[in-house]
Parts: structure tokens; sequence; C-alpha cells
């Protein structure tokens, strides 16, 4: 197994709730078939990008691969057992990226598409060709905020999330109604507000907010603050109540447990690995809660493999994949572009065929 180190920036911060987004620091993963795994039949490419609050730290992700076999070149013995040796709680981001190239290789060996492979995986039917995605909408003031929803929704997106959580509440409040008075009541609205509030506020935010027609409120409460969460369910049933930090902090179980949701956001890199984030989408879709698959504003790697994901997820909502035009740039060429609010999925053998081939 080899890693290789990148660096990529933001075009401008992403402001949320816990902070600005400045720059996406990971490592690409490459498996061979020479490995001592004895189950690497083909050249695998997966990528861990941790992002600290959501996963580990990049030392910690670092640490981890290195402690299964992450050397200098794709001959560097792994673990037969590495994968179970990387934490999906403790360490998701390298998880992840060594999941995802394993899945890769096996896909690849195969001829098959990865969103074939991980549908079959779960019993779930051919996955879709197609994905719908939203535009995320930064912590801009209003002026900026229905710039930014007008230019998306020209560009054919119907989904906007806008995050909150960072100004007053009044504030926030302005902002999306000012919003949804740009847009039109065909464009549907999410906030997001990353566990900003407390109780008394996310009372106040989902009474104020129960006549703007919210597709979701996302994580209003602190991560671990399930019990509010599945209060202002009870209190109210106009703002469905969507989860994300929890899912990290708490794990799906004890959300679906507690009736704390309507949705779960759920980002493969944070879950650790795309068949752990669609045995998630299984369970929450069994439990009545309506899954969503988003990123950690990953590179390309990743990003594909959120894409294949979302498409073994039976008729999905608009997911969180359009994040790679917030880069300033990135490893290759996206090999599934946004084109008017939805995407296409590679249709293989593996992430997206030779598309990685140049990378290391």
């Amino acid at each position: 197994m080899r890693l290789s180190p990148f660096s990529l920036g933001l075009t401008s911060p992403l402001e949320t709730a816990r902070g600005p987004i400045e720059r996406r620091e990971g490592f690409l993963v490459a498996v061979g078939p020479d490995s001592d795994a004895g189950s690497v039949p083909a050249r695998g490419l997966g990528e861990a990008t941790p992002l600290p609050g959501w996963t580990e730290s990049r030392a910690a992700c670092e640490a981890a691969l290195r402690g299964v076999g992450g050397g200098g070149d794709d001959r560097e013995p792994i673990a037969p057992d590495a994968l179970d040796r990387l934490d999906p709680v403790d360490t998701p981001a390298a998880r992840h990226g060594l999941a995802l190239a394993l899945a890769d290789a096996t896909a690849r060996d195969a001829g098959d598409a990865l969103a074939e492979r991980l549908a079959r995986a779960e019993g779930l039917p051919a996955p879709a060709e197609t994905v719908p995605v939203n535009a995320t909408i930064g912590d801009g003031d209003p002026e900026a905020a229905v710039d930014a929803a007008e230019r998306a929704v020209e560009g054919g997106f119907d989904c906007l999330k806008v995050k909150v959580g960072a100004r007053d509440l009044d504030d926030d409040i302005e902002r999306l109604w000012a919003v949804r008075r740009a847009v039109g009541g065909g464009v549907a609205l999410r906030a997001d507000a990353n566990g900003a509030w407390d109780r008394e506020t996310a009372r106040s935010a989902v009474e104020r907010l129960a006549s703007l027609d919210l597709a979701y409120l996302e994580q209003p409460l602190p991560a671990d603050d399930l019990d509010g969460a599945a209060a202002l369910r009870e209190r109210q049933t106009e703002v469905p109540i969507a989860l994300d930090e929890s899912l990290a902090s708490r794990g799906l179980d004890a959300a679906l447990d507690a009736g704390a949701a309507d949705a779960v956001v759920l980002k493969p890199m944070a879950l650790g690995g795309p068949d752990r984030a669609l045995a998630a989408a299984r369970r929450a879709r069994e439990a009545g809660v309506e899954p969503v698959i988003t990123t950690t504003i990953d590179a390309v790697v990743a990003r594909t493999a959120a894409v294949h994901v979302a498409a073994a997820v039976p008729e999905i909502a608009p997911c969180g994949l359009a994040t790679g035009s917030l880069l300033d740039a990135d490893l290759a060429p996206d090999p599934c572009p946004v084109s008017a609010g939805s995407v296409t999925v590679p249709d293989g053998p593996g992430l997206a065929g030779d598309a990685f081939g140049d990378l290391p």
C-alpha cells in the first residue's frame, strides 16, 4: 500500500458554525495486486481526507494507515486484518481510504462499477444512473445568500442547503426568508446549523420557520443531544429534523432508537467507508428515516465514491455531492461533474474506469 499526501485549498473559506474550512489535506491510498494482503486482485485507489470535528486528525489518520502497511510503494504489505484494525469510530477517514481502495480493486477485477458491487452486497436493486444533488449556500449576508441561491437555480438546482448558526438567529431567519422569496416555493430549501444552537434557540427557530416549508433543519443541536432533537420532533411536524454530526458522535443506531431524526446525512468519510455508509442508509430507510449522502468537502476520488454510494440507495433525495467547485484545484478531472442539478454515475469498472490512472 502506498500513501501519497495532498493539500488542496478552497476557492474561499466555507463558513460554518464550527468555524471556517479553508483547506483540505489528506492522502491517496493505492493498493496493488502484489500486496501481501492476498486479496487485492487489481490496482485500487482510495482517499483519506480527515476533517477534525467530524473525523480524526490528519496525524491520527496517517498513523493508522501506516500501522496497517502504508509505506512507500504498492508492494508494501497490508495486514490481512487491516480493515478490522482501522476503527470506524476513532479513525473513520483512515478506514474509508483503505476500504475504498480495496473495493475499487475488487470491482475493477470483476468488471463491475463500484455502485453495482455495493448494491449487490446490501441486497439492493440495480443502482441509479444519475443522482440528484443540492447546492450549498454559505454563511453570507442576505444579499450574498440570495445571489448564490439564484445562480444555483439558474444552473439547474432545485434543492438548496443554506448554512446557518454562525450568526444571530434573527439574522439567519432573515437570510432564509430572503432566499425563499427569491427562489419561490418550487425549490426545496434545507438549513444546516452544524449543532450551533441550544435547546431554547432551536425551539424558537423551528417555531419561526414553520411556515417556510423547509425540507429539513439539519443538526440544530449539539451532536450529543439526541434527547433534545427528539423533543423538537415531538413539539412540531412542520420542520423535519435531520442529523449529521450526531451520527459520528453517537452513532446511527442511537439516533434511530431515540426517534431523533426524520432524515440522516451520511458522510462515507466520517462513517468509515462506502460500505458502512450504504449499510447505514439501508438501516435508516428500513426505520422510516430518509438517508442523504454527502461529503466532507473531499477531493475527486472520495467524491466519486460518494456518488456510487448515493446511486445504490433507491430513490434517494438530493445529496450533498456538488462540492467539487468549492476547491481551488483538484487531483484529477471530475468523472461525474454536476449538470443541471444532478450527476451521472460512472459506469466503471471500479470507481471510474481509467479516469484516475495517472494518480499515484
